[in-house]
């Protein structure tokens, strides 16, 4: 049975999630000041193994960033990533008053835009919208 908990993922554990998808993975120093600073951090477990997880920063009023969803390989298509995407989702409505509105954004990986399409999600760019553009900086 799968179960999400908010808050409790560690930078060891976000680091196997990353290798297991192939992103490589920075210090576990750096994972822990990330997962510190991050609003909103929830994994996936399956008994006592973390199988997922998402991360989430933002402004608490009218933007946030999704920053990371991984789910292993071994349990992909088990609908693991919708129950992260629809906690991130929930714990913002949570927090948000009535009559608020907020803008949720994420740079997709390549070929899984049509995943977070089901959630609503648009691709940019669009024909009123600019592209979602990043730099990656490497400190050396």
């Amino acid at each position: 049975m799968f179960q999400i908990k908010r808050g409790i993922i560690t930078a060891e554990q976000f680091n196997v999630l990353a290798e297991s998808v192939r992103w490589g993975h920075p210090t576990i120093d750096q994972v822990k000041i990330a997962l510190e600073n991050s609003l909103y951090t929830g994994c996936v477990v399956d008994g006592n193994e973390v199988i997922a997880m998402g991360r989430m920063f933002g402004d608490n009023s009218m933007s946030y960033f999704i920053k990371d969803v991984v789910v292993m390989p071994k349990y992909q298509g088990k609908g693991i990533g919708k129950l992260i995407i629809n906690d991130m989702l929930s714990f913002l409505k949570e927090r948000t008053p009535e009559g608020w509105k907020f803008c949720v954004e994420l740079m997709s990986a390549s070929g899984k835009e049509a995943f977070y399409e089901k959630f609503g999600f648009q691709r940019r760019p669009s024909m009123t919208n600019g592209a979602g553009m990043f730099l990656m900086v490497n400190s050396n």
